[in-house]
């Protein structure tokens, strides 16, 4: 059986070099705030001072607080995307099934010690919870390594449990109340992805 197409998320009409350049300088320092202060006490004022540029520029490419997250959420799942798809292994192709999954979970993990907050805001949204493109593209993605590891079933309900651990919501409570390592809930969801497909 072939494999699922993979989509591409957030995907946007082409922008010249500049403008491409100041919304990247505005996600990484709207990245930066997150990791640094939390997702809730980031204003367009701090981006904006962050960046080095007006408040004005930030309004202008974003339009509002919300369009700023939406954006910084699609710009860390791009790179994730990328990688994954296009990057160098174990994430990305030419490693085997099992060393891309475990790379996969252990990439989303790191992520969300990250971008965290804006991963569980996006996850909580009822418009993204279960049917947003990002979760498509992780779902996609992990059915298509299972079956490269030629693990027998139903795939798509596999692939979601094997997501669960990895919503942001999970891991920031493990972290966050219960004192867990990013480390350990690592080892942890590799050892799932082993028994799942038996490697």
């Amino acid at each position: 059986m072939s494999a699922i197409p993979l989509p591409q998320i957030g995907a946007q009409p082409a922008e010249r070099g500049d403008a491409a350049r100041n919304r990247a300088l505005l996600l990484d320092a709207a990245a930066l705030l997150v990791a640094e202060r939390g997702v809730d006490a980031v204003t367009m004022d701090a981006v904006a001072c962050r960046a080095g540029v007006g408040k004005g520029t930030v309004f202008r490419r974003f339009g509002s607080r919300a369009g700023l997250m939406q954006a910084l959420l699609d710009h860390t799942e791009r790179e994730l995307q990328h990688a994954f798809m296009f990057g160098p292994p174990p994430l990305g192709p030419g490693a085997p099934p099992i060393d891309r999954l475990v790379a996969f979970g252990r990439a989303r993990i790191a992520m969300v010690e990250v971008q965290g907050d804006v991963l569980r805001a996006a996850e909580n949204a009822p418009e993204f919870r279960f049917g947003g493109p990002a979760r498509s593209l992780s779902i996609a993605h992990v059915i298509n390594l299972l079956r490269a590891a030629g693990v027998e079933g139903d795939l798509e309900l596999l692939a979601s449990a094997l997501l669960a651990p990895l919503e942001a919501s999970l891991v920031l409570y493990q972290v966050r109340d219960l004192a867990m390592t990013p480390e350990r809930l690592a080892d942890g969801w590799e050892n799932l992805a082993r028994r799942v497909t038996r490697c």
